[in-house]
């Protein structure tokens, strides 16, 4: 079997990306009927960490729990990786003993490195580049609320950030118009807009927002930028979303949000604890898409 890599949304296909998300629906409705499910018996997942995470963890783990099979969690106290073994050798190492590798770091780089001298397949659980994971938890929450996403508007307000550089991607694998808004200086990268679809850089977040399906935002100082975080809440202060912004939106706009969420910077707590918010179905919808990305990488019958 070819190995396959889900390092960023264009590492699959957008009719392998839309069976992702019928097939996350599918585990989803399976798992509250009671269904056991255990295609990855006897499978383990080795998960690097080096960021810290609530969510890609703890989704991930009982992904492979509820699949039948194991997940290892190592952190930079738990590796050679802490204390200067080549990434190559660990790919190596790593790959002759576990079924995939999740992978949460800094560099991007890193990661394709890890991916290149893998010999199982490797999974990208967050770089400061790309979180596809999460869009993928996204793409199916908007489904399963309003339908496929395809010739929707989204608004993305905020850093060009990482969750933006994702939705850049899923904006051409998914086909729906994306308008980003963020302050000068904190566009996402001219190299990944290339890659995108049908996508808007304005200044203003209501111009983004205006008739928007889906209005998205994330944190204003990402992990690895707290120092920065006095000068962002700055740079930053007239984007967050609210409800005057989301008045602007479409009829029945859904509000979405990685997480964790700061209440009173980039989002008020009328829209995060609002009508159309749907932070809490993103949030455990990680659980049901990565099912159906592991499934699709290791078993090829999703």
């Amino acid at each position: 079997m070819t190995i396959r890599h889900f390092l960023t949304l264009l590492d699959f296909d957008p009719d392998e990306l839309e069976g992702l998300v019928e097939r996350g629906m599918a585990l989803k409705r399976m798992r509250a009927d009671g269904v056991n499910h255990e295609p990855l018996r006897n499978r383990v997942l080795g998960m690097v960490f080096e960021k810290s995470s609530t969510r890609t963890r703890v989704s991930f783990e009982a992904a492979m729990a509820q699949f039948g099979g194991h997940a290892i969690f190592l952190s930079p106290r738990d590796t050679q990786l802490g204390r200067g073994e080549p990434v190559e050798d660990t790919a190596r190492v790593l790959s002759r003993m576990v079924d995939a590798i999740m992978v949460r770091t800094f560099e991007h780089e890193k990661l394709e490195r890890l991916a290149r001298y893998s010999a199982v397949p490797v999974i990208n659980g967050l770089t400061d580049k790309h979180h596809p994971c999460q869009v993928l938890a996204d793409m199916q929450t908007f489904h399963e609320h309003r339908g496929p996403i395809r010739d929707k508007v989204v608004a993305w307000i905020g850093d060009g950030n990482n969750m933006c550089h994702s939705y850049i991607h899923a904006a051409r694998q998914y086909g729906f118009v994306l308008r980003i808004a963020c302050p000068p200086g904190y566009e996402p990268a001219p190299a990944v807009v290339a890659e995108g679809g049908r996508v808007e850089i304005v200044r203003h977040p209501a111009a983004a927002a205006a008739d928007a399906h889906l209005v998205v935002t994330d944190v204003w100082a990402s992990m690895g930028q707290e120092d920065e975080a006095k000068a962002r809440q700055e740079v930053f202060a007239g984007f967050q979303v609210d409800e005057r912004l989301l008045s602007g939106a479409a009829a029945g706009v859904l509000f979405m949000h990685c997480l964790p969420a700061h209440r009173g910077e980039e989002v008020s707590a009328g829209v995060m604890d609002g009508s159309a918010s749907v932070v809490w179905d993103e949030a455990e919808n990680r659980l049901h898409a990565q099912k159906a990305l592991l499934e699709f990488l290791l078993c090829r019958c999703g």
